[in-house]
């Protein structure tokens, strides 16, 4: 049989309040905090560039329809084969100077344009995710940099279905 001081119940009662009060704290923290920050991105949305069908329309959205040359400075890693075609791992990264964006293209996705990232002058150039693929395609990375746009590009076998089946 296990005996409870008077003081260990009230000890357990305290720290469940702090606790409590604490949880709701941080929760009014990070809604203060998260809703400016929302509402400034929204601002900067591509949201045109996400509804094009194609390679040649997303770069038109996204970079004026700036033309896009291979690199071997750009670095794509994706896996060859996809197990899950819901959940496939990639990475962009490079060491082109003032680099500004970095865009993920899947080509025969419904919307090519998976994901697409702005960056801050001073951050490193290196992107991940985790896409959904509806079957093998190619994905295409590009980095702009210096006004120029980089691409570097791998095939992906999609072996059970993501976006499509």
């Amino acid at each position: 049989m296990i005996e409870f001081r008077s003081g260990d119940v009230a000890r357990r009662v305290m720290l469940k309040g702090v606790a409590a009060v604490a949880g709701l704290a941080c929760v009014g923290v990070v809604d203060a905090v998260r809703t400016p920050v929302c509402a400034a991105d929204a601002a900067g949305w591509p949201a045109e560039a996400f509804k094009q069908k194609s390679e040649a329309d997303v770069i038109k959205a996204l970079y004026a329809g700036k033309t896009a040359a291979a690199s071997d400075k750009v670095k794509l890693d994706a896996p060859e084969i996809a197990e899950n075609g819901a959940v496939v791992p990639i990475s962009v990264a490079t060491d082109l100077p003032d680099v500004t964006s970095i865009s993920v293209l899947v080509l025969e996705n419904p919307y090519t344009l998976a994901a697409h990232y702005k960056l801050p002058a001073g951050t490193a150039p290196a992107v991940s995710n985790r896409l959904k693929m509806a079957k093998t395609t190619k994905v295409v990375a590009l980095v702009e940099a210096g006004g120029a746009l980089h691409r570097a590009e791998k095939e992906v076998k999609v072996t059970v279905g993501g976006c499509g089946g």
